[in-house]
């Protein structure tokens, strides 16, 4: 324990008086401070200047980091038919439909993401306030409510990553692991800012990008240079 603690002593001292970093410093201070045993994340948080309560605020969207997440996403699917067997070949984890549903109501959720096809929608819509404050509902959107399942399967797995501004104008999103090399995760995270800028809402008005920050999941954070993330 003391030298669990030492280290976490060590990485918060790294970090003091540090902030606005390059991409390239923050990503590498981040790497060179992860103290866990296992392969953190690297997680990133944007402060937006929007109030999500108001629908023409509100932030949402989808992007395929390029280098992937570098995490197993465990995909659940509402279909029927051929679309179940689909959704079964293209590598789903779970498909079904009442018998799914049941499931999330007695409080299995063993899945990361949920995809349904239309004509189930209204099945899944009774699961609104179980998958909603997870984000896991299905949305069009995100593209979650789709016919090609197959294609919103393969997406999930392979590196694609939704975000959703939080009460606070918060987003927040894992975009690789440190064990990724530096230029990966700053390809991620340079794709996933893009992403959120492209999702800018029309209601929003004077910053829209407060501060970014990244962090590992057990290690502290720091901010980063919106210029330079955003390429301007």
């Amino acid at each position: 324990m003391a030298k669990i603690a030492k280290k976490k002593a060590a990485a918060r001292a790294a970090f003091d008086g540090k902030s606005n970093l390059s991409v390239a410093d923050a990503v590498k201070l981040v790497k060179d401070n992860a103290t866990a045993k296992f392969d953190e994340t690297v997680e990133i948080a944007m402060n937006l200047g929007v109030d999500p309560r108001h629908a023409d605020q509100m932030v949402r969207g989808v992007v395929t980091l390029p280098a992937g997440t570098g995490k197993d996403v465990r995909v659940a699917v509402f279909a029927r038919g051929p679309k179940a067997d689909e959704a079964k070949a293209a590598g789903a984890d779970i498909v079904g439909a009442e018998d799914l549903m049941e499931s999330i109501q007695g409080g299995k959720i063993d899945f990361d993401r949920c995809i349904a096809t239309p004509d189930m929608m209204a099945l899944v819509g009774r699961l609104g306030k179980i998958l909603g404050p997870r984000n896991l509902m299905p949305n069009p959107r995100v593209g979650t409510v789709t016919m090609d399942v197959k294609a919103a399967v393969e997406a999930a797995k392979g590196g694609e990553v939704q975000f959703k501004a939080e009460k606070a104008g918060v987003v927040h999103a894992g975009i690789g692991k440190v064990s990724f090399s530096a230029d990966k995760l700053a390809e991620n995270l340079r794709a996933f800012v893009e992403a959120v800028g492209r999702a800018k809402p029309t209601g929003a008005k004077g910053t829209y990008m407060k501060k970014v920050s990244i962090s590992s999941t057990m290690g502290p954070g720091v901010s980063v240079d919106i210029a330079d993330a955003t390429g301007n």
